[in-house]
């Protein structure tokens, strides 16, 4: 047994397989992420996946690169990470497919002391509940239980009990949007890192609360109250000796499956503060349950378009918010844009100067692979995926800008209709930072209006605004959670019903697997 020295040995066979090592620790890296709505016709398959094998992984870690303290502190073993933005439900061959690679390697490449384990916790296969929990219970059988699990997650993932029990340790992200997606990655990989080589010779203990509360993400920001007040307390409460980590998870709304619900969770060796952090954080969350306010005003998309043309504030923006691809909508969707364009105020000869981000169109972008910038051309866009609310529409304009390389989209373009720029793209791709429409040929901070597909702004889009309000436009990921028809999450649940007494938020300790 490599990596083991004797004392090792005589803890492995003495507390319950957990291991204490001498030498650095063999790591293995590997983990499927997706947001995968169930309420969007999509289906993603494997090309919609980036999927870095190898040391290629590195690239995403900057706190693993060559030299610093924590690559030097063990021998990593980065495998295969998948990753998509977020989308329809997984095919089943394809999970299948990752997964089978996934424990392939693991055989191949082991025997390891730890698996950083990066995923984001909300992904739905096609007939099957629980992936992240299927696929860390089939790692537990190629790897072994003596193997130290460090699970990295995202806070709008899901964490099942099978999830949390094949976990030795595991953490989430404190804000939304995830300006600390690095640094939770890098905290989780550390406490693995300081467990294999500084731990106590027992498995952590895990106290693990369910909370029956099911909000958005543009609900639950950590720019505004409640939630910013309620993340803040995890540091303090982590900071404490027999702590190695807490987290709120919100969960992901947007998928029917009984694991889709808030959960808490903390993890440390002294067991009777392990379970009082996670009973108080669950308390704190439901005792504000009724505090959750979208992080912007919302409001119909005529009432939105009218109060940005009415308004001195620019740029103003709105949120296409039902068709957010970055949390699971198909992002071809074209009801906002037919009522964009038909809008009698943006008709007129001195209206405002109008974004619109973005349109799959990939006839259209085949109709202007051979034209030039300022000729006209035409072709449909939207709806190949989901037309449940409106058709495909056929475009006339003037080609701006094109644009051949792009990691997500393939091509873009921009095409003029009248004041209107519509960004169209063979592939979807959601617009986050101004580069996104720098490169294109269009300053934002001098538009009028930008309409984007995205919930919550992230930080470059929110920090250029200055003026926003949220669209509740229809799509899969449907902010007005009243008008989803779930069939499986468990009920009660918060703010669907009503409650006639507090639910039972005392934490149940998950039995080990070693």
């Amino acid at each position: 047994m490599p990596h083991l020295s004797i004392i090792a040995l005589f803890t492995c066979f003495h507390c319950f397989g957990y291991v204490i090592l001498n030498d650095p620790p063999k790591i293995a890296i590997c983990g499927i992420g997706i947001e995968s709505s169930t309420f969007s016709p999509a289906v993603t398959k494997l090309d919609a996946f980036k999927v870095r094998r190898g040391e290629e992984n590195f690239d995403s870690y900057p706190f693993l690169s060559e030299g610093t303290p924590l690559r030097n502190a063990a021998e990593w073993i980065p495998l295969l990470r998948a990753r998509s933005i977020p989308g329809g439900i997984v095919e089943r061959e394809t999970y299948e497919s990752l997964t089978k690679e996934i424990l392939e390697l693991l055989q191949q490449e082991g025997p390891f002391d730890g698996i950083f384990f990066d995923i984001h916790g909300a992904m739905s296969v096609q007939d099957l509940d629980d992936p992240e929990g299927d696929l860390i219970e089939r790692i537990r059988k190629v790897v072994g239980n003596h193997v130290m699990i460090s699970t990295s997650m995202d806070l709008h993932g899901n964490v099942s009990k099978k999830l949390a029990k094949f976990s030795d340790l595991i953490t989430c992200y404190r804000m939304a949007p995830h300006e600390d997606a690095l640094e939770s990655k890098e905290r989780a990989a550390q406490n693995l890192v300081d467990r294999l080589t500084n731990g106590l010779g027992k498995p952590p203990f895990k106290a693990w609360v369910k909370v029956p509360i099911l909000l958005p993400g543009e609900k639950t920001s950590t720019r505004v109250e409640p939630a910013k007040s309620l993340y803040s307390q995890i540091p303090d409460l982590v900071s404490q000796e027999g702590i190695i980590d807490a987290g709120i998870w919100m969960g992901y709304p947007w998928a029917d499956e009984p694991r889709n619900h808030a959960v808490v969770m903390a993890v440390g060796d002294d067991e009777e503060l392990v379970g009082n952090v996670a009973h108080q954080l669950a308390l704190n969350m439901w005792n504000v349950r009724n505090e959750f306010q979208f992080v912007a005003p919302t409001t119909t998309l005529d009432e939105a378009l009218s109060q940005a043309i009415s308004s001195d504030k620019r740029p103003f923006f709105i949120s296409d918010m039902g068709d957010n691809p970055t949390a699971g909508g198909s992002g071809d969707v074209t009801w906002t844009l037919e009522k964009l364009l038909h809008y009698d105020e943006l008709q007129k000869e001195n209206a405002p100067k109008v974004v619109y981000a973005s349109i799959p169109g990939p006839d259209l972008i085949q109709n202007a692979s051979k034209s030039k910038i300022g000729q006209k051309i035409s072709g449909t866009v939207g709806a190949l995926v989901d037309d449940r609310y409106a058709p495909p529409i056929k475009l006339n304009g003037i080609l701006m800008s094109y644009k051949e390389g792009d990691s997500n989209a393939e091509i873009e373009l921009v095409i003029r209709i009248g004041n209107i720029d519509v960004i169209v793209t063979k592939k979807r791709k959601p617009y986050h930072h101004i580069r996104d429409f720098t490169d294109l040929g269009i300053d934002i901070t001098s538009s009028d209006i930008v309409i984007v597909k995205i919930g919550y702004l992230v930080p470059q889009l929110y920090e250029a605004q200055n003026g926003w309000l949220m669209a509740l436009t229809p799509g899969g990921v449907d902010q007005d959670l009243k008008r989803l028809e779930y069939k499986r999450i468990s009920r009660p649940m918060h703010p669907l019903d009503n409650f006639d007494q507090q639910p039972n938020l005392n934490p149940i300790f998950i039995t080990v697997v070693k």
